[in-house]
């Protein structure tokens, strides 16, 4: 009994080299390709040049061009050398003038480009070197192996390289496809055999057998076969870079799959406004609000925080909104007489008929006799949207829906979710951090920071604020006066209006090209990311650095995020520039000095 191995060495060898081959072939075609392309273009705008030469050079002929007016040779020195200017239209004689060597005129600084942000941009790492920058010739004849540590800085990945190049999708299809044919063959030599097996038997007539091939043969032009497996492990073994073998199928699969453009992929909710809308949950229905919304920016999609908490699940303190007493009208569901409690949330998910009381059947016996409102999907996606946010406020529910009345709308009630109090699992806790006001806890959470309650200036140790190097935020702290720091043109809070990153490894690789330049504009954060403002910032990146300056950069905790802060030393002057201490070390305090060294060599 034989038992089934798995493939061996041998095919594996094989499947690499076809691999192999069948790139290089490709390559080769593409760049072929490339160069015929190029070499058209060229072709074609030569012809254009050439036929618009043709043409001026007829129309000078009809306009007579007169030769200009010969200069008198000025007499100078035996020694200066003479140029002579001949013309290419017979008949014009030459020139000959003495050359003059002009004066020596002075270079333009150096200057560097930046574009102004009014906040902080959180930037993916650089990891392919763009651009090989120029030093000058000076620096490169010096330093030989500057450009070298900075490629391996990159691990060699250089922009433009064909070893950093990815393999696209078009030569991706284009090898798989070509290794495929290979898979065919074995394939149908592989049934060849056993076609010469099965004609040394007696069983089959020959007409069942011609038949069974030509159903095969039918279903084999109508279907592609997938490859085989063997194709992507073979490219996944020559190309470990690009990914696993799965991985390689799974994007194979994509890009040979025909999409509908107008079938929705089945983690979209269709449209509420359009005529496929559907009857789904409120989380379904806000997922794109919940997930691009920025609970510290209040923003959509911010560009400086990657990760975006979901939407707090705990209700607020004073949840139920204020109902008026007296019902909105004719179709109101206070004129119902049912027991209605603030906690009552038991909530089906389908319209339900209520029974009225003896005084107002009398004016909604119509109503009474009707059958359910049907609801469609849009209308239940509303409404439950709707209900997180005004809760038992039917009146204003069934405003905002305009479909509804607000008794039908009090007949029908989504669900609810539990809630979770804030543990030891809380990534928090487990990082001794406060709890911050756009976390998921519960409001009376315990370790979330409560602001300070002081009524002075917030600008000594007193105030928890100022202990924590936070800033005081308006939504907590209700006293200082930080909460009117926006309207108030004197405030009695000094501890607001701080606010308005790269990783360390990033930032080390960016530095190694601005300490050549001498030139740096990179300022620690903390100890995870790194402030450039090479590129681009606001108008602090031009305070220059001195030991004796008038300011000093501190960097607070502001609305969750770290700030960089610049505060006064000392009263400045309108119109005075502003200094602060770069805090150097000693071996790069003797390259960028300050402001008094400058002075003393003037």
């Amino acid at each position: 009994m034989e038992i089934a191995t798995p493939p061996t060495s041998k095919c594996i060898i094989y499947w690499k080299r076809k691999v192999k081959s069948e790139y290089m072939r490709l390559r080769q075609l593409k760049r072929f390709q490339a160069n015929m392309g190029a070499k058209a273009l060229f072709v074609a705008n030569f012809a254009k040049v050439h036929e618009k030469t043709q043409i001026l050079n007829e129309e000078w002929k009809k306009l007579r061009v007169q030769p200009v007016q010969l200069m008198k040779p000025v007499s100078g020195h035996p020694f200066l050398k003479q140029c002579t200017v001949e013309s290419i239209f017979p008949g014009f004689p030459s020139q000959t003038l003495y050359m003059r060597t002009l004066n020596t005129v002075a270079l333009v600084p150096i200057m560097y480009s930046w574009s102004p942000l009014q906040q902080n941009f959180m930037v993916e790492d650089e990891t392919v070197l763009c651009n090989i920058p120029y030093m000058g010739d000076e620096v490169k004849e010096e330093d030989e192996t500057f450009i070298e540590e900075l490629i391996n800085n990159y691990d060699g990945k250089v922009h433009g390289e064909e070893g950093s190049v990815l393999i696209s999708d078009a030569v991706f299809l284009e090898l798989v496809n070509a290794l495929n044919q290979y898979s065919d063959e074995e394939e149908e030599g592989h049934n060849d055999s056993e076609a010469k097996q099965e004609d040394g038997k007696e069983e089959l007539p020959v007409t069942r057998k011609r038949k069974r091939i030509a159903v095969e043969g039918n279903k084999k032009c109508s279907k592609k076969r997938f490859p085989n497996d063997m194709i992507f492990t073979a490219i996944s073994s020559m190309f470990p870079e690009y990914g696993f073998p799965d991985d390689m199928k799974e994007r194979y699969r994509e890009l040979t799959e025909v999409s509908d453009p107008n079938v929705l992929p089945p983690q979209c909710t269709p449209n509420i406004d359009g005529p496929c809308a559907k009857s789904v949950q409120r989380e379904q229905s806000l997922h794109s609000f919940h997930t691009l919304f920025c609970r510290r920016c209040f923003k959509y999609d911010c560009f400086l925080h990657p990760f975006h908490a979901t939407p707090n699940v705990y209700k607020r303190k004073n949840r139920e909104t204020k109902i008026e007493p007296d019902p909105c009208g004719a179709d109101c569901f206070l004129w119902l007489h049912l027991p209605f409690s603030p906690e009552a949330n038991s909530r089906c998910q389908t319209p339900t008929k209520q029974k009225l009381s003896p005084t107002s059947s009398q004016l909604f016996a119509v109503e009474a006799q009707q059958e359910p409102v049907e609801w469609t999907g849009a209308e239940e996606s509303l409404f439950r949207v709707f209900h997180g946010t005004y809760f038992n406020n039917f009146c204003s529910i069934a405003r905002l829906l305009g479909t509804k009345t607000c008794k039908q709308v009090y007949n029908y009630q989504p669900c609810d979710h539990p809630e979770h109090p804030c543990d030891s699992s809380c990534p928090c806790i487990m990082t001794q951090n406060f709890c911050e006001k756009f976390c998921q806890c519960n409001p009376d959470c315990q370790n979330r920071f409560p602001g300070c309650r002081c009524k002075t200036q917030c600008n000594t140790k007193q105030c928890p604020c100022y202990l924590a190097v936070r800033e005081c935020d308006p939504d907590l702290c209700l006293t200082c006066g930080a909460s009117e720091h926006w309207d108030c043109k004197v405030v009695s809070c000094k501890n607001c209006s701080i606010q308005r990153g790269l990783k360390k490894d990033e930032a080390d690789r960016r530095g190694k090209v601005y300490d050549k330049y001498m030139s740096s504009f990179l300022f620690n954060l903390n100890n995870d990311f790194v402030v450039d403002a090479t590129r681009k910032g606001n108008k602090i990146r031009f305070a220059n650095h001195s030991v004796n300056p008038n300011c000093y950069a501190k960097v607070v905790m502001v609305n969750g995020d770290h700030r960089i802060g610049i505060f006064a030393k000392r009263a400045i002057q309108a119109g005075e520039e502003l200094f602060f201490d770069y805090r150097y070390s000693q071996a790069d305090a003797l390259k960028y000095v300050g402001i008094e060294r400058e002075t003393d060599i003037i």
